[in-house]
């Protein structure tokens, strides 16, 4: 069961980083914007800084909400809903949801992982 809490501890860094690593692959060119998140998610991944977690997922819980506004604007442009729509509207739904989801969870470990921190430092002040 530990084990268990362990890997979903470590989940959501490494399931926004397959996120990128797969948007990095779409896209096939050199892109600066992976690249970056690339690296913030390695270094998230190595350092666990607590400030830094809390302020990936608070951007990309925001990206994914002004996501899924485009994905309903570009729905929208269909003359019919069909298969091709359908298919549009439900894959970017449950990607972008699921990246909310993840983000959601990794924001509150950092949150609690703070909390924590703040718990621990006024057990020990002298005052």
């Amino acid at each position: 069961m530990k084990k268990l809490k362990q890997f979903s501890l470590i989940l959501p860094e490494y399931f926004l980083l397959a996120s990128v690593i797969l948007y990095w692959w779409q896209t096939i060119i050199l892109n600066p914007i992976a690249i970056v998140l690339t690296s913030i998610l390695i270094l998230q991944i190595i350092y666990k800084n607590r400030i830094i977690g809390l302020i990936i997922p608070s951007i990309l819980t925001l990206a994914s909400m002004y996501m899924i506004l485009a994905l309903i604007s570009e729905v929208s442009e269909f003359p019919t809903f069909n298969q091709d729509a359908q298919t549009m509207l439900f894959v970017g739904l449950q990607v972008f949801l699921s990246i909310i989801g993840i983000s959601v969870f990794m924001f509150i470990k950092y949150l609690n992982m703070a909390n924590k921190e703040n718990n621990a430092i006024a057990l020990n002040d002298p005052n």
